[in-house]
């Protein structure tokens, strides 16, 4: 991935030490590449221009699901540019937590051509997830494509993030690249995954035992009093 640094990038996003690195130095993307780092820090806004830029819409979806029903995405998807190798599938798609409800209400209303669409909203969230993911994807399996998810663990227990993790280790195995954005120190723990790190600083290649998350959750699990919660 090339980032371009225009002329009028003085505000936000472009101010946030992670996309100011993009813009400059550019991104390279494994096979499956993982964005951790506190709120604020520019995950979202990343990994939404990426998607955007890939021409997915930033509410989530393939690239012929709907549009933004209400623009909020930041102009940060018009100053990259992403390479893709010759052999590489167009095919793609985009997970977001926050527009979740609007995406399964779209595609209950909206159903593919060549499979039936699950009753989602007759699901738990977990559950409609992780349907929506075994529908969409399961039939790529070898034909490759790009996978967006931004922050893929609302919602869904402990058990359900480590099955997510089998789930994106097999996706990669079957030639879906991924890229997401998280919070949760299981799914950072992916086997195979580039772990970058966002703070304010920048961009940061980090191994998971190297991660604030997975330091802060340690020390809350063993003592919950450390943060005030006696």
């Amino acid at each position: 991935m090339i980032g371009e640094i225009g002329d009028d990038d003085r505000g936000w996003p472009f101010t946030l030490a992670p996309v100011a690195q993009l813009l400059r130095d550019g991104l390279e993307l494994t096979e499956l590449t993982i964005l951790v780092g506190e709120n604020g820090v520019g995950k979202s806004t990343i990994i939404e221009a990426i998607a955007m830029a890939y021409g997915l819409s930033p509410e989530g979806g393939s690239k012929v699901s709907r549009g933004s029903e209400r623009p909020s995405e930041s102009p940060l998807h018009a100053r990259i540019r992403l390479v893709r190798g010759v052999s590489r599938s167009r095919w793609g798609y985009f997970l977001r937590a926050e527009t979740m409800h609007g995406l399964l209400t779209y595609l209950e209303a909206n159903p593919s051509w060549h499979q039936a669409e699950a009753r989602y909203h007759e699901r738990s969230h977990g559950q409609a997830f992780n349907e929506l993911l075994t529908l969409k994807l399961g039939h790529m399996a070898g034909r490759g494509g790009f996978l967006v998810m931004d922050e893929p663990e609302a919602g869904l227990s402990l058990l359900s993030q480590i099955a997510l993790t089998h789930q994106l280790t097999q996706l990669r195995d079957d030639g879906i690249q991924v890229l997401l954005a998280t919070h949760s120190p299981i799914l950072a723990a992916t086997p195979g995954a580039r772990i970058i790190e966002l703070d304010e600083t920048g961009l940061h290649t980090r191994n998971w035992d190297e991660l604030m998350t997975v330091a802060l959750y340690r020390r809350f699990l063993a003592d919950p009093g450390y943060f005030g919660l006696e």
